[in-house]
């Protein structure tokens, strides 16, 4: 019998923290798992059934902070940036059904990376037929793209490379010698281009600016 996703939520959220720190996560399925998961992140409760800070970075956190500044909390232990934050990553699983999605990979990759998150659950009664739960991972605004790209090298990099040697190994001995990355996957090349020398005219622009 799969899970009502619905009804899990809205029970873990009853419950105080104790209550839900007393929950054996290991006897849960995967979908009560992240919903779960979900829940404590929201509170400030770690996996590890310690009290820490609602989504805390977990290592590389100083350069963030030098850059960007720090990422705290308000009075209420919500991160102090979520009211401009920025969506990295989201999901609708239907109500009552199994729940198989990249949101706990993703938040660890954003952990692992320095990147503060916060999981934020909604209901989404019109997104279709069927009334469905709509899962956000958010970041700081200023971290968007950071977020984005890490989430992108961490989950779908991964895949793309397997795709991209599946084809390279579909290829004869004839054809092989003729396929170049440059040309096949010329669109990604451009963008790395396009981007490298954004960023050296901005740096160019900004450098002027400070000798005037």
């Amino acid at each position: 019998m799969k899970p009502d996703l619905d009804y899990l939520r809205r029970h873990y959220e009853s419950l105080n923290d104790e209550a839900l720190l007393a929950v054996d996560r290991g006897d849960l399925v995967e979908a009560a798992q992240t919903l779960y998961d979900a829940e404590l992140r929201k509170r400030g409760l770690g996996r590890d059934k310690t009290l820490r800070r609602s989504a805390p970075p977990i290592t590389a956190s100083e350069d963030l902070e030098n850059e960007f500044g720090d990422f705290g909390e308000d009075e209420d232990g919500a991160p102090d940036w979520l009211e401009e934050a920025a969506e990295a990553y989201s999901v609708y699983v239907p109500v009552g059904a199994q729940m198989n999605d990249g949101l706990s990979d993703a938040t660890d990759a954003l952990e692992a990376e320095g990147i503060p998150c916060h999981v934020d659950i909604q209901d989404e009664p019109e997104h279709t037929v069927q009334a469905s739960t709509k899962m956000r991972l958010l970041v700081p605004a200023e971290l968007s793209m950071h977020a984005t790209s890490t989430i992108e090298r961490d989950l779908s990099n991964p895949e793309f490379e397997n795709v991209w040697k599946a084809y390279l190994e579909s290829l004869s001995d004839e054809d092989f010698p003729r396929v170049k990355p440059e040309v096949v996957l010329c669109g990604l090349f451009d963008r790395v281009k396009r981007v490298t020398e954004a960023y050296e005219a901005e740096s160019t622009r900004r450098l002027s600016r400070r000798n005037f």
